[in-house]
């Protein structure tokens, strides 16, 4: 990425050094223009008119040309601008997708990992209001885990298979809906996959008032989000219940060993 950013630098200033000289060549040749006519309309002794003006003739016809050659590197240039604009800004997302994924990684305890899960998904992906629910593989029912712009409450359970919720865990594939708020129907629903087993979704259904829709970059995002998030919470999880039954045993040795 660092190599293409400096690539794409060097090829803009190329472009620009190019642009400069066509446009010190264009001035040269309008004086050159300028000139011609003056001696075409005065001649000195001797001026073959005609010769001037094949020479005026030929000069116009080279500065239109590069006049041409200007506007195209000028556009050339103002194409390259805005894709370098978009790669910085995809590159500035990976870049915080990774410290926010580094971070979900470093801790171990649940309720950490939830609430790094809450910031990366506000931050990122700019959601108000959305849940994060986790599927129970027993009864095959989603529940709540945690909840924002919302109370956990009002995330009713989801039997896998119903509704868009239960559908998205079901397949899962990313549920994308018709991208603009509308009561309880969700904005998407990203399942959280680990290899192929679904151990959950987050539901978004409403986006921050200054993010008015959600970007190539956001769709991007998703899947990577959806991997690490599922990653770091069954991780945490895992270790939460094995450090309860660890405290569960060991009070037990303490008790029959007293």
């Amino acid at each position: 990425m660092v190599t293409m950013l400096k690539k794409g630098l060097e090829y803009t200033q190329d472009l620009l050094k190019e642009n400069e000289w066509l446009r010190q060549t264009a001035i040269k040749l309008q004086e050159q223009n300028r000139l011609l006519q003056a001696r075409v309309k005065d001649p000195c002794p001797g001026a073959d008119s005609a010769e001037l003006m094949e020479r005026l003739k030929s000069s116009q016809q080279e500065k239109a040309g590069l006049e041409e050659r200007t506007k195209e590197l000028e556009r050339e240039n103002q194409e390259f601008a805005n894709r370098y604009v978009e790669i910085e800004e995809q590159n500035q997302m990976l870049t915080n997708l990774y410290t926010a994924s580094f971070q979900l990684h470093s801790s171990l305890d649940y309720n950490e990992v939830l609430r790094g899960v809450t910031e990366i998904i506000i931050n990122l992906i700019g959601a108000e209001r959305f849940a994060v629910m986790l599927l129970d593989e027993k009864s095959l029912v989603l529940t709540a885990v945690a909840a924002e712009g919302m109370e956990m409450e009002e995330v009713l359970p989801v039997k896998v298979g119903e509704g868009a919720v239960g559908a998205a865990v079901s397949s899962g594939e990313v549920f994308y809906g018709s991208g603009e708020a509308s009561g309880g129907s969700p904005l998407v629903c990203l399942p959280l996959k680990i290899g192929e087993k679904v151990i959950g979704v987050i539901v978004i259904y409403d986006l921050l008032r200054q993010k008015e829709k959600f970007t190539e970059i956001d769709y991007e995002l998703f899947s990577m989000l959806g991997d690490h998030t599922a990653t770091a919470l069954f991780s945490a999880k895992l270790y939460t219940e094995s450090e309860r039954r660890l405290s569960t045993i060991q009070g037990f040795i303490d008790l029959i060993t007293k």
